[in-house]
């Protein structure tokens, strides 16, 4: 066998274990619907070749973003330092000057806010939300969170590696 017909082989391999195999179960039903089938292929088929990792890469939907909204910068800087050290967060960005319109106790309100903007996983996001609320001067504090679907492959690995696994 010459080698470009070894590297041939290695590529048809390659390519069915990674692309076929996800369409395979696609079209047998076992996936409710496209989007679905996407989520099963690799982040980057590069990926496996390129990273200095011999680990496959992480599924991204294991991170989580929450986000909570503070009135002034020192409740921001205090709740985001607090997250930080108490490794309930990898990163807080801290985004100055939003203005928020709800209507609390009956009444339309608009107040200037800072939102937080926090990378985490998602197994911490109760954790999380206790140690806001026991530090959040309102009696209801925003602290809501949304999955991260995808992203690059080194940042959610940091984010893996600051924030433990509960």
């Amino acid at each position: 066998m010459t080698v470009l017909s070894y590297k041939l082989v290695v590529l048809i391999t390659l390519f069915s274990a990674f692309f076929m195999l996800p369409l395979a179960r696609f079209a047998v039903g076992q996936r409710s619907s496209f989007s679905n089938l996407l989520r099963h292929f690799p982040l980057s088929f590069l990926d496996y070749f390129s990273s200095s990792s011999s680990e496959v890469p992480m599924e991204s939907s294991q991170f989580s973003m929450a986000f909570v909204t503070a009135p002034d910068e020192q409740v921001a800087k205090k709740i985001a330092h607090g997250l930080v050290q108490n490794k309930l967060a990898a990163c807080v960005n801290i985004i100055p000057k939003i203005t928020s319109i709800y209507e609390w106790e009956g009444k339309v309100n608009e107040d200037s806010e800072l939102l937080l903007m926090i990378k985490t996983r998602t197994t911490i996001i109760d954790d999380l939300t206790t140690f806001v609320k026991e530090n959040h001067p309102y009696d209801v504090c925003e602290v809501i969170s949304t999955s991260i679907e995808g992203g690059n492959r080194a940042y959610l690995e940091w984010i893996g590696s600051v924030v433990k696994e509960k």
